[in-house]
């Protein structure tokens, strides 16, 4: 008679389930949607905008080629541009914002951040202000790495290169989001306005900390940003051959652009 009632049971609840839908579903997402659909939770929700600081940066070395940051107001250069969008998306920045691959910012290697830098796609002459908060790229001929945003306003997301032309406008402020006013400043055959809330590089000397060491090849240009040019006298002496390394550093309008490479993704891996 146990044996019975103990099998009525089971069949019972087993009619139950077949009627109405799990409890797991009500409280879980992945039972209700495929896990083909899900979107990751930081895509779905605002990235938290500031919160960064203002950060130069000691020259650094990587894949044998030494990068000297500084801070040039004529910087002014051309190459391909990239973007870097969904495995960033919410994380950290080089100066500790954090990443929103469809706000209006950029990588640079070397110029200070926050910044703002004036970013041209030369094959369709649309125009516009990024906010740099990130470093990057590190491959051949890519001069900055742009989010999905910034490369969405310019016209080649889904090609995912363009040449551009980028030049230094100025630093950037720390707090709250710019990313309206910067995409206010789209233009299209002319060049991007400045922003109002850009501020100029000041004339006075921006030094570098005191162990960096001058490097090698650009004796006449001082780290130390502002000071006047190293007279023939206190000019540095020459490295000895094979000695130097490979420097990148801003180059001012003069100068060729660096010959880089191609290569996806963020620029570090």
């Amino acid at each position: 008679m146990a044996r019975v009632m103990t099998l009525a049971l089971i069949a019972s609840a087993l009619t139950a389930c077949s009627t109405s839908e799990p409890f797991r579903s009500l409280t879980s997402p992945l039972a209700s949607t495929p896990a083909s659909t899900q979107r990751p939770p930081n895509d779905l929700e605002p990235v938290a905008k500031g919160g960064g600081s203002f950060k130069l940066g000691r020259p650094y070395e990587l894949n044998g080629r030494t990068y000297v940051p500084a801070e040039d107001p004529n910087y002014r250069t051309e190459g391909i541009a990239s973007w870097y969008g969904p495995d960033f998306h919410g994380k950290p920045t080089a100066n500790g914002e954090t990443f929103d691959m469809n706000g209006i910012s950029a990588a640079h290697p070397t110029l200070p951040m926050p910044s703002y830098l004036r970013v041209t796609n030369l094959a369709n002459g649309r125009s516009i202000i990024v906010r740099i908060n990130d470093r990057g790229p590190y491959a051949k001929e890519r001069v900055t790495d742009l989010s999905v945003g910034a490369a969405k306003a310019l016209g080649f997301f889904d090609q995912g290169l363009a040449r551009v032309r980028i030049e230094y406008v100025g630093r950037a402020p720390l707090g709250g989001s710019d990313d309206r006013m910067l995409l206010a400043t789209l233009r299209y055959g002319s060049s991007a306005p400045v922003p109002s809330l850009a501020r100029v590089a000041a004339a006075a000397p921006f030094a570098l900390p005191s162990n960096n060491e001058r490097a090698a090849g650009r004796a006449d240009r001082p780290l130390a940003l502002g000071s006047p040019p190293a007279t023939a006298a206190h000019r540095p002496s020459a490295p000895a051959a094979g000695a130097a390394r490979p420097v990148v550093r801003a180059p001012s309008p003069s100068e060729p652009p660096a010959a880089y490479g191609l290569a996806t993704g963020r620029g570090l891996y």
